[in-house]
């Protein structure tokens, strides 16, 4: 099992609109709607770029951009982090059932970590952080990552996503898809299985997303 972390396990998206707006107004403008859904789901630097962009201020540091999003995001992250609905119950019940199971995220590992409070550190076999792989979502690395760590073929594994971003990367990886659309809309897609929230998930579901698979898909991406 292969699970992204924000909009999916927990609800920190909500977290991430505040730092953002904030640095916005700092630097003298207001992100837009669409900016930032188009940010959901990206790496910290390709968010940074949007966020330059959205403002007209292409000239700004990204680094020093980004550095300020990860202080005020630990800050946030620290006060704690509310579990999506149906996600806790999920994770325990495949916990449970001692099946494999990976965290995918963009997130950096500093905030990985004080995420993992809430989340719990024996919850995962295997962490994959988005500072920690060459090439972050849609690219297929962080999946790969994760699937090579568990040692568990790409195509046996379903991965749990919520943004268009995450469910590209996971696809092109070759893993199962289960997408629970969050914050933006995941476009309808025959390889993609969708529901309104994971209180609707269960092991069943799970092992039919990998049972309904082509022999060849299930053999995984190279």
């Amino acid at each position: 099992m292969l699970f992204d972390m924000d909009g999916t396990l927990v609800d920190s998206e909500k977290l991430w609109d505040i730092a953002l707006q904030e640095l916005a107004v700092t630097y003298g403008g207001v992100l837009s709607e669409t900016t930032r859904r188009a940010m959901i789901g990206t790496s910290m630097a390709a968010s940074m770029q949007l966020l330059h962009a959205d403002l007209d201020q292409p000239e700004r540091d990204l680094q020093a951009s980004a550095a300020w999003i990860n202080a005020r995001i630990l800050e946030l992250f620290r006060d704690g982090l509310q579990w999506r609905p149906g996600a806790l119950t999920l994770l325990r019940a495949v916990r449970a059932a001692r099946i494999p199971t990976a965290l995918v995220t963009s997130s950096a590992r500093a905030l990985v970590e004080v995420a993992l409070d809430t989340l719990g550190r024996d919850s995962f076999d295997a962490v994959v952080c988005g500072d920690e792989v060459d090439a972050a979502k849609p690219h297929p690395m962080p999946y790969l990552t994760a699937a090579r760590l568990l040692g568990v073929p790409i195509g046996r594994c379903v991965a749990i996503e919520d943004s268009p971003t995450g469910v590209a990367s996971a696809l092109a990886a070759g893993a199962a898809v289960l997408a629970v659309p969050a914050e933006v809309p995941v476009e309808p897609c025959a390889d993609v299985h969708q529901l309104a929230s994971l209180a609707a998930a269960d092991l069943e579901l799970l092992a039919a997303l990998l049972g309904d698979r082509a022999p060849d898909a299930a053999s995984g991406a190279r």
